[in-house]
């Protein structure tokens, strides 16, 4: 292909002539090959700084045209040039000129003072750190020309975008197999003695390094197998109990990459930290300490916490991997060392007898009182959510080990307390916590209701909402309609036996009538067996 003489006067033909090309493919690669092999990036790069210096505007539009024209061609050849250190900057330069701004941008003193590379551990192979350096300009540009492209063009760039996910696969294949590398890294993270902004800036390299490496599945296990050497997950525990908020979070992350894909692994550590040791500082108490002390609820650090926290204990995630009895053995553990200290905010603010047999009336013990006053605090609220959400999780999962802590703990009693917080959410939490338990149709759990008389506080949150439709109210309702249809006999019984003199006001729904001639027909039948 025949290219236009590299000059001021010819960068409108030079325009012309890459728009026209970029509609084929066949002449894209000519182009490219013509514009490799006549080093013309660098010619054209020339007359961006002579029209720079004379302000010639219009024919630093057409330079900015040109410039996008050549990336838009998506040839590998020419990426090598214009990211090299020759072109960069003028290449960056050339993409400040967008004739649809009305002013210039800065985009190179970005690249040229805020952007600083920074090494967090030096790397001693000059051919990756040069690789690095092209790797972020690459992204650079790529980030500039997406500001303003539709997700069409973009579909353009997929050699582009290859390029930047190759440039990044090959830094972390020669990083993966430098062990100097992740002793060194490792060594500080777990020195006391490290800078807090150091180990933030190291945490945050790796997290960036750990994910994309895990996004490569073929990497995945021989990454996992190489951190492994270097005792990843007890720097974790120790990470996730520092001061510093950012590095909590990053560790964190990192847990739920490995929790999400290994989850054996981790329950491996966790298993062998039982057996070995009994103090507080094991990763699972780690876990379920910060997910209720929090600093940030409703930020996503608690929920990230609770995802982690819900793989762990879920004896699916395990029966591939261990033995039943070694499930039973974690289990054991989790219920003699571990959920007592998940439970303890509901266990240590809600303890106390709410129901006084010698009135109607529902009360509270004057430390309940206290505990309603403190759940009136969102945080508080977000927190005991959670808390409720894990034991659900608990109660289906964990059939034998929950349903004795339930009734030993008196468990449903002081979760039921929080049907008067002020916090919708939560007041739905603790009675989907009670659905969960009935919808397990399970005896001991419905004798456990009967006689602690459990529903007084349903009904009486049922008579509270009065008339007005809401979720409570619907969620109140579905619950009672839950027991009709699925026809759980000594739960109407209770209820209609107790409380029909309070639910027949309700008469919007025909619930409680129903659950009434439940009982009657159940009654007719057992009368015509006993004739």
């Amino acid at each position: 292909m025949d290219l236009p003489s590299c000059e001021v006067h010819r960068l409108r033909e030079i325009a012309n002539l890459v728009s026209y090309v970029c509609r084929s493919r066949v002449d894209k690669e000519k182009l490219a090959l013509a514009l490799k092999n006549e080093g013309y990036i660098p010619k054209l790069l020339q007359l961006f700084q002579v029209c720079e210096n004379l302000k010639d505007t219009k024919n630093l539009h057409l330079l900015f045209d040109i410039v996008i024209g050549i990336l838009y061609l998506d040839e590998d050849i020419l990426f090598e040039v214009m990211f090299s250190d020759e072109c960069i900057l003028d290449v960056v330069g050339c993409l400040e000129y967008d004739p649809s701004l009305a002013q210039q941008e800065s985009l190179r003193e970005f690249l040229m003072k805020t952007a600083k590379m920074q090494e967090v551990i030096p790397t001693r192979d000059p051919e990756i750190r040069h690789k690095i350096r092209q790797t972020f300009r690459a992204q650079y540009i790529q980030a500039i020309i997406s500001r303003n492209s539709s997700d069409f063009e973009q579909d353009f760039l997929s050699t582009f975008n290859s390029f930047i996910r190759c440039s990044k696969t090959d830094i972390l294949k020669v990083l993966q197999k430098d062990e100097i590398f992740f002793s060194e890294m490792f060594a500080k993270l777990k020195d006391e003695a490290t800078a807090a902004d150091q180990r933030c800036e190291l945490m945050k390299f790796f997290k960036e390094f750990f994910a994309f490496s895990f996004a490569l599945p073929e990497n995945r296990r021989e990454f996992l197998e190489t951190l492994a050497k270097f005792e990843i997950l007890p720097t974790l525990k120790k990470l996730m109990g520092v001061n510093d908020l950012q590095v909590r979070s990053i560790s964190t992350d990192i847990l739920s990459y490995i929790g999400y894909f290994y989850p054996f692994k981790v329950h491996d550590f966790v298993l062998r930290e039982a057996r070995q040791s009994d103090n507080n500082d094991q990763l699972l108490l780690v876990i379920i300490e910060q997910l209720i002390n929090s600093s940030d609820p409703g930020l996503g650090g608690d929920n990230q916490l609770k995802k982690i926290l819900l793989i762990l204990i879920d004896p699916e995630n395990m029966e591939e991997h261990v033995s039943n009895l070694e499930i039973f053995e974690f289990l054991d553990f989790f219920y003699d060392r571990c959920i007592h200290i998940l439970a303890a905010p509901l266990l240590g603010d809600t303890s106390g007898k709410p129901y006084d047999k010698g009135n109607d009336n529902f009360k509270f013990s004057p430390l309940q009182l206290t505990f309603l006053f403190l759940v009136d605090d969102y945080e508080a609220a977000e927190m005991l959510a959670l808390v409720l959400d894990v034991l659900s999780f608990c109660m289906q999962r964990h059939k034998h080990h929950m349903k004795n802590y339930v009734v030993s703990k008196d468990l449903l009693r002081k979760v039921l307390v929080l049907l008067k917080s002020k916090h919708r959410f939560l007041a739905l939490s603790a009675l989907r916590f009670m659905r969960k338990m009935i919808a397990m149709k399970d005896n001991l759990y419905n004798n456990y209701i009967i006689q602690g008389k459990l529903f007084e506080p349903v009904v009486n949150a049922l008579l509270d909402n009065g008339t007005r439709y809401n979720l409570l109210n619907s969620a109140l309702l579905e619950l009672f309609e839950f027991i009709q249809v699925e026809d759980i006999q000594s739960l109407i019984k209770h209820i209609v036996e107790n409380f029909s003199d309070k639910l027949d006001s309700i008469r919007y729904v025909h619930t409680f009538q129903g659950l009434k001639a439940k009982l009657e027909q159940v009654k007719s039948c057992q009368s015509q067996t006993l004739d």
